[in-house]
């Protein structure tokens, strides 16, 4: 992975204090981190330390195939604690982990390096009363963030209603309060959680943690908002953001997703266009959900869709996945396809090709290679097969839009059985 990841935020004195006195009284090397395994405090070396915890100390995290490595243990859900196995290629030594909740939250994990996994049951009675007293500190430092409003602000969902009048309280809210400015260029990005075997309170502590870095960045001001499998990231700036920069930011985002979340969350991104200030915003969100199916839906994508990019798409993506389906071709163009005697494909290459070059015979014939006798004799077929007459533009923008929706489901691997 390019990309460094985003260090957690450094532990309090209170935080640091507890830690140390735990390894004082082990003389054992620990570590406190946050849900995603990203550095908060690692106390001092007892002679324990493997390559893992020593770049962790350089880079203030861990390589992202570690992070990945001890994710994948479900320490997220670990309902008590328990030994992580070392791994060599890693450099990772064997970790006694404890999670650590308060209130049914799960606030960060609480390591012990132990490369012979010989914890004593004192040693173990040692952890669990720090762990408890650490946990403790941590949830009431988040309750005070949370009091003060520290941190990233959050988006009104208001904002991005349907209704014109909750947008404009919304709207009015922010400016009143100075959250965010009124920036002239407003994007809003969308990030979806397809599917993943993570609880739904890990699935949030990853979005946050990929999206949250860039709400605040030397050209824009941001705010995010979250569900239980989906991030919301809106962006306001003086000058309108490259397609280059938002796509940078999208991998980055997609990245870090793939370090956090298990290999079946497949998270997709979609980037909606770029909108006049904060009051059209809520278009700007629109759009990045359609983008955002778009990616689901479109493997050529690579996971990140771009409203600007869908052209003709962005409408047919707006249905329905359960009518998203081959029953909305159209019926000659059914028959097309169907075509006796092996001619479904070549009579369909020509139709695309003819609907492509707007009509134009000669554009046509020379983009197939073939004599414009052929392509004559080829697109009175067509016209037999079809009943339709290709020199009336509705009739050919059934055809073309038939064309257009059969793409769409082969790209999503759809029955497209006629």
């Amino acid at each position: 992975m390019t990309e460094q990841l985003q260090r957690a935020r450094a532990g309090s004195h209170a935080l640091r204090q507890l830690v140390e006195e735990l390894a004082e009284r082990l003389q054992r090397s620990v570590v406190l981190d946050d849900p995603l395994v990203r550095l908060i405090h690692a106390s001092r070396h007892f002679d324990d330390a493997d390559p893992v915890r020593i770049r962790s100390l350089l880079q203030g995290l861990a390589d992202s195939e570690a992070i990945r490595y001890v994710l994948d243990q479900g320490v997220a859900q670990w309902a008590k604690p328990g030994y992580i196995e070392g791994r060599d290629d890693l450099g990772l030594l064997p970790r006694y982990c404890v999670p650590l909740r308060e209130r049914g939250r799960l606030l960060g994990l609480l390591m012990v390096v132990s490369a012979g996994k010989d914890l004593t049951a004192y040693e173990t009675a040692a952890i669990a009363q720090s762990a408890q007293a650490i946990a403790a500190q941590m949830y009431a430092e988040h309750m005070t963030d949370h009091a003060e409003g520290g941190g990233v602000p959050d988006l009104p969902w208001a904002l991005l209603d349907a209704s014109p009048t909750a947008r404009r309280v919304a709207q009015q809210q922010i400016l009143d309060t100075g959250v965010l400015p009124d920036a002239r260029h407003a994007v809003v990005s969308v990030v979806q959680v397809v599917r993943s075997h993570e609880p739904p309170g890990q699935i949030e502590t990853a979005l946050r943690a990929a999206m949250e870095r860039f709400c605040r960045t030397r050209s824009a001001h941001g705010a995010v908002a979250f569900t239980t499998d989906r991030a919301v990231l809106l962006q306001l700036s003086e000058q309108s953001p490259t397609p280059q920069e938002l796509k940078e930011q999208s991998r980055r985002i997609i990245e870090a997703l793939d370090t956090f979340l298990d290999s079946a969350a497949a998270p997709v991104l979609g980037i909606g266009g770029c909108q006049t200030g904060v009051a059209d915003a809520w278009v700007s969100y629109e759009q990045a959900l359609v983008a955002a199916r778009a990616a689901r839906r479109m493997p050529h994508f690579e996971r990140v869709g771009e409203w600007e990019e869908l052209r003709e798409f962005a409408v047919l993506l707006q249905l329905p996945d359960h009518a998203l389906n081959a029953s909305l071709l159209p019926k000659p163009l059914r028959a097309l396809l169907s075509a006796t005697g092996g001619q479904g494909p070549r009579l369909e290459e020509t139709l695309r090709s003819f609907l492509e070059h707007a009509g134009s015979v000669p554009k046509t014939a020379e983009a197939l290679q073939i004599h414009r006798t052929s392509l004559y004799y080829r697109l009175r077929q067509i016209q037999e097969i079809t009943a339709l007459d290709l020199d009336s533009g509705a009739d050919r923008l059934v055809l073309h839009l038939g064309l257009r929706i059969r793409d769409l489901l082969q790209l999503d691997g759809s029955a497209t059985t006629v």
